[in-house]
């Protein structure tokens, strides 16, 4: 066993000790390791890095026990917890390649998974509240459109301040993984379950099922899927949430994806989220993340955006500037291609 495992004699004493440990690839916010428990094999999760690894386990404990009410299970029993080592021990689920068609089962489980913020009172759930675009994020955006040389349509900046009051009053106390990222999911044998819940929330559903729409914004690989499988996925999502919940899922799609393009730090990995205005760097520079470039990433939900809002009133101007945006993009950078269409495989 490595000398590493954090075990605890809490932890020892309610599972018994972990035998064979193996040491898992994992962020450098936690060390993982696969384990036998008893003879059943687990996986040990221990919080490190930075002044919030307190509150990183405490999120995923918290989110955990609250998915924990879900049936079929959409999250991996949590087996014990260990708060002063901020150790977690959870069952070990096998993962499988996913099939093609992933997304349709994946917004299917994110549904079950976000209704079950809905099943308790408000007082019993320790999660904050998530927290949306700002004016900072439409004062980016507008610059990198002036940096463009691209003309902002009359109103559109009233158009966004109106998307983030929208977005800021979006009614729903969904239970929201923070970082739905391929990756992040397990496809096992008898369904999907989510694992990582260290920015874990509560709030709007769709805010995380834009993210099929929007190429994951918030993660290392950005997938063009396919407009029937987004229908496909789409009503899925819907279907789920209302059979867990009573009704349709609260709140406006389109405002979800028109949010997520403004926000300049959805292309940085989190180590460099809240430190610069990205945005202004696109003009001069460009960088890789995972599957494509910044660039990249920016005229795709460009795209993506232009299109959805070209239907709506309140959001015409922005349809308008994201086409011009676009357009201006490809035409200075020629060689920038589309995200891949098929899931990578995991990182």
């Amino acid at each position: 066993m490595s000398t590493e495992l954090p075990t605890t004699d809490a932890l020892r004493g309610l599972l018994g000790p972990a035998r064979d440990a193996v040491r898992l690839s994992s962020s450098p916010r936690s060390r993982v390791w696969r384990v036998e428990l008893r003879g059943a094999p687990a996986v040990v999760k221990q919080a490190v890095e930075g002044a919030d690894a307190d509150e990183r386990f405490a999120r995923e404990v918290a989110a955990l026990r609250l998915a924990s009410r879900v049936t079929p299970p959409v999250v991996p029993r949590l087996l014990g917890a260990d708060p002063v080592a901020r150790v977690l021990v959870l069952e070990h689920v096998a993962h499988r390649r996913p099939s093609p068609d992933w997304v349709v089962g994946y917004a299917t489980a994110l549904a079950r998974l976000h209704a079950a913020g809905t099943s308790v009172p408000a007082h019993d759930v320790t999660l904050p509240a998530w927290s949306g675009p700002v004016r900072a994020d439409i004062d980016a955006f507008l610059g990198l459109a002036d940096r463009l040389a691209v003309p902002v349509p009359d109103g559109t900046d009233a158009e966004l301040a109106g998307l983030l009051r929208r977005l800021g009053t979006a009614p729903g106390r969904a239970l929201l993984h923070g970082d739905p990222c391929p990756g992040n999911d397990l496809h096992s044998p008898d369904g999907i379950r989510f694992i990582d819940f260290e920015q874990a929330c509560l709030g709007s559903g769709l805010s995380e099922l834009a993210y099929l729409r929007m190429g994951f914004p918030t993660c290392w690989c950005v997938t063009d899927t396919p407009e029937p499988l987004l229908r496909e996925a789409e009503a899925a999502y819907g279907a789920a949430w209302e059979a867990a919940a009573g009704s349709a899922p609260p709140g406006d799609l389109v405002d979800a994806c028109a949010g997520w393009l403004i926000r300049g730090d959805a292309l940085v990995q989190r180590a460099h989220r809240g430190a610069a205005d990205h945005l202004s760097r696109l003009p001069e520079e460009d960088w890789t993340w995972g599957t494509v470039t910044a660039r990249q990433r920016l005229a795709h939900r460009l795209g993506v955006v232009a299109r959805l809002t070209a239907v709506r009133d309140d959001l015409l101007g922005l349809s308008r500037l994201a086409d011009a945006m676009r357009a201006r993009l490809l035409d200075r950078w020629p060689a920038l291609t589309p995200p891949p269409r098929e899931r990578p495989e995991d990182d």
